[in-house]
């Protein structure tokens, strides 16, 4: 790889030379991943022998500490083995729409939003808003953002579902306590060399003005992009940008991921019917809870993961549950 990055043409392709690097960068990673750990575990020998010559207790707190760290940083790094799915290492597009429930779905959808934007920047990820559909009453109907980084879909896939919250609802008068739901859906999004063929007679582009919170228009001219994709009823909208040709590029990206999805969807529920294991997504068959009242609590209904802090889980630690799911589906 070294000797293909110092020839002479290596630049005539940009697309070609920039996977090449993403691809040397992914490597070195992993080598300074296992270099850390080789070194963590040499410091601890270190401390080790220290403790035993000085025949002293007071090394006993430091090294459980270390060994402590350096078995988070192990679980990290044999989670992301279990990463080997055809997309897995690939950025990921994610889509949160509101339940019925009005207001209070709306505002769910909103938490839901934020919940995976701060996920994202906990793991050093770009998080860019593509399309927003603000409600007029507050909260949203829809949003869907792009997760850029390593492993962004290998880590989110499993994140596809209902979402359910339970808590005094803050726009009830009588303070009674509210259900709400709002759904993930969650793409990988495909490098431009993968070939996806889509149709020009098979989708429908419409034009619409950009609008923001409250219907607020943001832009004069109709630069949002609706796109249908009529054989699945696909429908993708992008609004977020300034020019008319970012967002129809935009939803482009959206859509050939969607498309993506799909099918790969298609084929596992062959194989779960072929198994006896199908189970349809729906709003009454939700992956996850999130209790805020009468007690507080998150629970992965598939998993059985709990974590008693509901605020913490809110403010983008999703890393119990994401690694529960990716290591039931090894077992």
């Amino acid at each position: 790889m070294e000797n293909k990055i110092h020839e002479e043409d290596f630049w005539d392709n940009h697309e070609s030379a920039q996977k090449i690097l993403k691809e040397k960068k992914s490597l070195e990673d992993k080598l300074n991943e296992l270099k850390s750990l080789e070194d963590g575990l040499s410091d601890i020998n270190v401390m080790i022998e220290m403790a035993e010559e000085s025949e002293s207790r007071e090394f006993c707190k430091e090294i459980e500490e270390s060994f402590d760290e350096l078995n988070k940083k192990i679980e990290a790094v044999r989670i992301k083995t279990l990463l080997n799915g055809s997309y897995d290492a690939n950025n990921a597009i994610i889509s949160v729409h509101a339940g019925s429930g009005g207001l209070d779905a709306q505002d769910w959808a909103e938490m839901v939003m934020r919940m995976y934007i701060r996920w994202g920047e906990k793991m050093g990820y770009k998080v860019k808003m593509l399309d927003n559909q603000y409600a007029d009453e507050g909260g949203i109907k829809s949003a869907t953002l792009s997760v850029e980084g390593e492993n962004a879909y290998g880590y989110l896939k499993n994140e596809r579902g209902v979402h359910r919250i339970v808590r005094i609802s803050p726009y009830d008068s009588s303070g009674r306590r509210h259900t709400s739901f709002a759904s993930l859906d969650v793409a990988p999004e495909i490098d431009e060399d993968i070939e996806v063929e889509i149709n020009p007679d098979d989708i429908r582009v419409d034009t619409f003005r950009s609008s923001g919170a409250g219907g607020q228009h943001v832009n004069k001219t109709d630069s949002a992009i609706r796109i249908t994709h009529i054989p699945t009823n696909i429908v993708v909208t992008c609004q977020n940008e300034r020019s008319q040709h970012q967002n129809k590029e935009n939803a482009m990206r959206v859509l050939k991921a969607k498309l993506v999805e799909l099918a790969e969807k298609e084929h596992k529920d062959a194989i779960d019917q072929l198994k006896g294991d199908y189970s349809q997504i729906s709003w009454g068959s939700q992956i996850r809870s999130y209790v805020f009242h009468p007690y507080t609590m998150v629970k992965d209904h598939r998993t059985g993961a709990e974590v008693g802090n509901v605020q913490r889980v809110m403010d983008g630690d999703l890393e119990e549950f994401i690694n529960a799911m990716l290591m039931a589906e090894k077992n």
